[in-house]
């Protein structure tokens, strides 16, 4: 063939395929007679010309067609990849995972089902510690119809991988896959990855979470939005404010803590709820998420403003009465500060005879109340007052029958032991109680949220606007307003008077497993599966920032009373701080050896408890961890990662939920689990 027919054909292919910026750079290198390009970021078409690469381009449609191709090929290069140096590898081997799916995903499109089954389970091992969640999303992959229908694959199909890569590694990676001529695997690295490659040394192994984006966002995606302004201070006119003017609050020398107590009375006031956060559907048994949005960090980094001016509420907030004011002051006066050095009691509520039908907790804010929803539709709600003195440290038990709305409690005989709250037609994903103990709202598999009054037990309001699964529901921090999250990937916000959303919350690329408000009601976080949080203004519904950094869903976030940090705690047992105002990751918690299904700020901050699946209750050091510089040194290290200051291990029970009460006193409850 002459080389001039071999040219055309060159461009045509590149054309075909849509690689534009490959096709200007080889017209350029054509132009110019040159037998370099650098300035192509997709696989450069070098050497094109070479006779031997030439016929196998030719026949690549033949190629593509030969399933045993796939096999060989991704074989080929994931043993030249696991052979490299050391210093090379780690960047090698993050581009083996988008190869080996959408090998997979081709060989599904082409109709060769038994050959991707049989590929898919030869090489899944190399990837389960990193990507097990999807992988079992796509191991059901039986037709060409099923990734049409699927969005997770729908937004591979559609969407190049992002892949951080030093210049070297870059090199190498040419060299053999043109020296070896895998042309099957240099279509779909072409095709369906985007290399930025950078000078200088190979890439920190520590920042492999932000180097690969296979779903969500990218880093420079995030890292536009979160240019947005926010506002994370405190609302103006707080019942603080007000009392400390009227000589109510504080005394002279409490008034010397003022910085201390600044946040937290504000958000006292509100009340601040939490709920738990889901069961197990087609996603698997989640439990519990969600958080107590309680507390306010400590110290914020150097050369950061230490507090952020008053803003103005969004929404129309509820007013508090007096003899509710009155309960709060009572509550801060007898409240106990904690510290590295005290910490808090605990009071852990233990679900037994459950059945495995337990999905869900939620505790009052004065630990009064503790609900639990189950698989088999019903609600069930604990009055610790009815209890006596087995309030503290009760044994709750839920037989998981609903012919009766009466069941023993452990020794007590006879007596009353829960309401009984039934209305819902699917399993009870999560529940969680008005700032005042006076309602409860609860979300199901049956796409709807329902309102119900512990008072008069009954349900009072059914809510219907998604159009899945509803994972997770949370009241506003003063009530009236709260947020909903979804299998549908939106999160929307609702007041109770109304039965439709008032605001919807669409971005994220898969589902959103938790929600959380802001404390002063300008903004809620949402956790998803999509391994990223998001930030939302309520009163536009856009998205002001995106976190980056989880290697697995999101499934319990926190936000501090300051409102300046989050905490979120993800399905592989890590917690990440975030700060509000940058949008990065102030410090990793490392610790939990599983889910982290709860997170809760004690009320001044100083404190953050984490409960998780690995049946304990972690304390960690918040201002130790937000006064730590975020230097050159350890912005991609472990320097500052932190252990927790105290693990309290429970008896075989996962832990659904957490509170911080205003007295400083944390609530914990799960379920006994004879399985552990």
């Amino acid at each position: 063939m002459e080389e001039d027919q071999l040219e055309k054909f060159v461009v045509a292919y590149l054309k075909k395929k849509g690689f534009k910026q490959a096709e200007h750079a080889f017209q350029e290198e054509l132009q110019q007679h040159q037998s370099k390009n650098n300035s192509s970021s997709s696989i450069s078409t070098n050497s094109i010309t070479d006779p031997d690469f030439a016929k196998h381009l030719l026949s690549f449609p033949e190629l593509e067609n030969v399933p045993a191709r796939y096999q060989d090929g991704y074989s080929k290069l994931r043993s030249w990849t696991y052979s490299s140096l050391d210093l090379y590898k780690h960047e090698l081997i993050r581009v083996l995972y988008p190869v080996f799916i959408h090998c997979f995903m081709d060989l599904v499109v082409k109709g060769h089902i038994q050959e991707a089954r049989t590929f898919f389970n030869s090489f899944r091992e190399d990837h389960e510690m990193m990507h097990s969640r999807d992988l079992q999303k796509l191991e059901g992959v039986l037709s060409p119809s099923h990734l049409e229908e699927m969005e997770f694959a729908h937004s591979l199909r559609h969407n190049k991988v992002k892949i951080k890569i030093c210049q070297y590694s870059y090199d190498l990676l040419l060299q053999y896959l043109h020296k070896t001529q895998l042309t099957i695997m240099l279509g779909i690295i072409n095709e369906h990855i985007n290399f930025q490659v950078s000078p200088g040394q190979p890439i920190s192994i520590s920042d492999d979470a932000e180097v690969v984006t296979l779903i969500g966002s990218s880093q420079d995606e995030a890292t536009q939005i979160n240019q947005k302004e926010i506002h994370w201070g405190l609302l103006e006119d707080s019942l603080e404010e007000r009392l400390e003017k009227s000589g109510v609050l504080l005394s002279d020398s409490e008034k010397a803590e003022g910085e201390t107590k600044e946040g937290e009375l504000d958000e006292s006031k509100k009340r601040s709820v939490e709920g738990g956060k889901q069961g197990s559907s087609t996603k698997k048994l989640k439990k519990d998420k969600a958080a107590s949005a309680t507390g306010k960090t400590g110290r914020p980094e150097a050369n950061a403003v230490i507090t952020a001016p008053r803003v103005k509420p969004e929404l129309a907030l509820p007013v508090i009465s007096t003899e509710v004011e009155k309960s709060i002051l009572e509550d801060l006066r007898n409240r106990v500060q904690l510290s590295s050095v005290s910490l808090p009691s605990v009071n852990f509520y233990t679900f037994i005879n459950t059945h495995n039908g337990l999905n869900c907790s939620s505790i009052s804010h004065d630990g009064s109340l503790v609900a639990g929803g189950f698989s088999d539709s019903s609600l069930k709600v604990w009055d610790m007052a009815k209890l006596g003195q087995e309030a503290v440290g009760s044994v709750l038990q839920g037989e998981n029958d609903t012919t009766s709305s009466e069941h023993v409690l452990g020794s007590n005989g006879g007596k009353r032991s829960y309401t009984l709250f039934q209305g819902h037609s699917g399993p009870v994903y999560s529940a969680t109680f008005s700032p005042l103990g006076d309602f409860l709202l609860s979300s199901s598999a049956d796409s709807t949220v329902r309102l119900w009054s512990t008072t008069m037990n009954a349900n009072l309001v059914c809510y219907k606007g998604h159009n899945y699964p509803v994972w997770d529901v949370q009241f506003s921090p003063l009530g009236h307003y709260f947020a909903s999250a979804s299998h549908d990937r939106t999160a929307r916000i609702w007041s109770m008077d109304r039965i439709q959303p008032l605001r919807i919350m669409a971005g994220h690329l898969s589902d959103v497993d938790c929600v959380q408000w802001h404390v002063n009601c300008n903004y809620i976080a949402t956790g998803s599966s999509d391994k990223t949080v998001r930030l939302w203004d309520v009163q536009s519904g856009e998205c002001v920032r995106i976190f980056i950094g989880h290697r697995s869903m999101v499934l319990s976030l926190a936000m501090s009373s300051d409102g300046r940090y989050m905490a979120s705690g993800d399905e592989d047992g890590a917690i990440m701080m975030w700060d509000l105002s940058s949008g990065r990751c102030v410090t990793p918690l490392m610790g939990h050896t599983s889910c982290v299904w709860s997170l809760a700020f004690s009320c001044e901050g100083s404190l953050l408890a984490s409960g998780s699946a690995d049946c304990t209750v972690k304390l960690w050091d918040v201002t130790a961890s937000t006064k730590v510089p975020r230097t050159e040194e350890n912005k991609s290290g472990n320097t500052n990662r932190l252990r927790s200051l105290r693990t309290l291990p429970t008896k075989s029970s996962p832990v659904y939920a957490l509170r911080f009460s205003r007295r400083n006193l944390l609530f914990a409850g799960g379920v006994l689990s004879k399985s552990v």
